[in-house]
């Protein structure tokens, strides 16, 4: 007799608590896991996961697929790496609340922060909404791969209430906080997961302005805390320049004071002058003190890709380059191979607006080969810089030699944070520490450029499996840093473990075959926009709300995933 929906046979199960694996079936009925242990009765649909992996679904609580949810209901790159709920409005940029007047403005400011194409955001969203719940009512309407949850962009609030003003980053007067306080109440009750805001100066919009929220004054922020104060729930997510370490750690401490809620601040090696572990020790302080705050870390370095199929690369901004960037591919590649265009793009030297990532790079020692699969831990002698030493060549003569490889593919990575050490054991000791909480992948942003929503893959091949440079890390720590963690660092309490009850969002992972792919540039953005892809192997199956989404990498059609209030 059928007494399942669905059971899932023999597998290693990771529960996501922290304990160790064990050998189990996993049922589920409508949506929930039914049973973990031995289960006699059949279900409706089984899998044999003997010799896999089976783990709660991952959740990632730190995404940019506010544009992608409009149109789509495919959430990629997250949906190839076992991801089955999303938080997006991150970093005080997002779609709501907004006036008709302004979607341009909050266009511009995705577009320069987050690197998603402006014309995709243009013919993509259809904005059938101004305030926050109308938003929420849009996106409740609508079927994903994968559930969502939205945040509380600071950088639509603030234009929302104060107009140029606020885009201006003029003062908040005593008004525009009360009522900034007000909305923030009203957006959490309707069901948003919390407020995100941005105070540093690498985001910028389209036009190179500041992000709305950069200098917003102590009395602003306070007062949207206590918003979240009304309504009783909700979490802050921030990022800061941290120029002044004591005043602002000072405010974003009496942020989660005043809210009596939880922050998450974006932590890694090289984003603040005061260094990573001098920020972390201050979360330290604080969660002793009884506040919760957390730093979110990522589990290998932040960085640049470099190709000639992506947005940028060594010699983008040499005029001799840019005069055939826009050629298609085959015919650029003839162009570069031409021996004149080569030795004059090779005597040129980067445009001011690109010498701060020239600089980066380091005469190519902080460059090197990504490589397929993917190395993000590369080692110094195999730097471009080390490699074109060997050769007697010059580093930059040997960058352009590789980018012509692979028909025009081959992608070089630059890592601009974790990497200073050039090892990631920072990320070891990030990943560990109990004050952090994985986060900073940016899925859906940053498309031509960055593709770190397969950070939840890394976390488990590299440091439960393939780590060579160092120490790894036991597996049912890692996932449960990625499922029960992540799930209660944004308050969502039903998810993340496979106990009875919770929800059935579940993995199942042939381990000795999980594998990142390279990334690769596919044009399937609205207005013919292009964006990095990079999928897995080895998912044997992803399930959401009981129901499977992906088998062996492929989409199933179904859509259970939905806005999550």
């Amino acid at each position: 007799m059928v007494q399942y929906d669905l059971v899932i046979r023999g597998g290693s199960v990771i529960d996501g608590s922290g304990s160790a694996q064990r050998t189990a079936d996993v049922a589920v009925n409508e949506g929930v896991i039914a049973a973990v242990g031995r289960v006699a009765g059949s279900g409706r649909r089984e899998i044999d996961a003997a010799g896999a992996l089976v783990t709660p679904g991952f959740v990632d609580i730190h995404t940019h697929y506010d544009g992608l949810a409009a149109w789509s209901n495919r959430m990629a790159p997250s949906c190839y790496h076992g991801v089955t709920t999303a938080v997006m409005g991150n970093c005080g940029v997002g779609f709501a609340p907004v006036r008709p007047s302004d979607h341009d403005l909050l266009i511009e400011l995705m577009e320069g922060v987050e690197d998603i194409p402006g014309a995709a955001l243009h013919e993509g969203i259809g904005w059938q909404w101004e305030s926050f719940p109308q938003y929420l009512d849009f996106l409740s309407h609508r079927q994903f791969d994968m559930d969502l949850g939205a945040q509380l962009p600071h950088c639509a609030l603030r234009v929302f209430v104060m107009g140029q003003r606020g885009a201006d980053r003029e003062p908040a007067t005593t008004d525009d906080v009360a009522e900034m306080r007000r909305l923030t109440a009203e957006a959490i009750r309707a069901g948003a997961l919390g407020f995100s805001s941005s105070r540093t100066l690498n985001h910028r919009s389209s036009k190179g302005a500041p992000t709305p929220s950069l200098t917003a004054e102590r009395n602003e922020l306070l007062g949207i805390a206590r918003g979240l104060k009304d309504a009783g729930r909700g979490v802050l997510e921030m990022i800061s320049d941290f120029d002044d370490l004591d005043d602002e750690f000072a405010m974003l401490q009496a942020m989660t004071a005043e809210s009596g809620r939880p922050m998450s601040i974006s932590l890694a090696q090289g984003l603040s002058p005061h260094g990573w572990r001098k920020i972390l020790s201050r979360i330290e302080s604080a969660s002793a003190s009884g506040l919760v705050m957390r730093g979110q870390v990522a589990p290998r370095p932040i960085g640049i890709l470099l190709g000639l199929t992506t947005s940028i690369n060594p010699f983008f901004t040499r005029p001799s380059y840019m005069e055939v960037a826009g050629l298609p591919l085959t015919e650029r590649l003839a162009a570069l191979a031409d021996t004149q265009r080569r030795a004059r793009i090779l005597g040129e030297v980067p445009a001011d607006g690109f010498k701060r990532l020239f600089r980066m790079m380091d005469s190519g020692r902080k460059l090197w080969v990504l490589g397929d699969p993917p190395d993000y831990e590369p080692a110094p002698e195999d730097s471009i810089a080390a490699r074109a030493e060997a050769q007697g060549r010059d580093p930059w003569d040997l960058a352009y030699d590789l980018l012509l490889q692979r028909e025009g593919r081959e992608i070089l990575y630059t890592p601009f944070a974790n990497y200073a050490d050039n090892n990631l054991d920072c990320c070891r000791d990030m990943i560990l520490h109990k004050n952090t909480v994985m986060g900073l992948g940016d899925g859906g942003a940053h498309v031509g450029t960055i593709c770190d929503a397969s950070f939840v893959t890394t976390l488990l091949t590299h440091w439960g499996r393939d780590r060579t440079r160092g120490d790894r890390i036991d597996l049912p720590t890692l996932v449960k840093s990625q499922t029960r963690d992540t799930a209660r660092a944004v308050d969502l309490h039903d998810r993340g473990t496979l106990v009875p009850g919770m929800k059935a969002d579940v993995n199942v992972i042939d381990f000795d075959r999980l594998q990142i792919r390279a990334p690769e540039i596919v044009h399937d953005l609205p207005a013919g926009g292009a964006r990095l892809e990079q999928k897995a192997d080895g998912f044997v199956a992803t399930v959401v709300s009981g129901e499977v989404t992906y088998l062996d990498g492929e989409h199933t059609g179904a859509l259970p995933g939905r806005l999550v209030r």
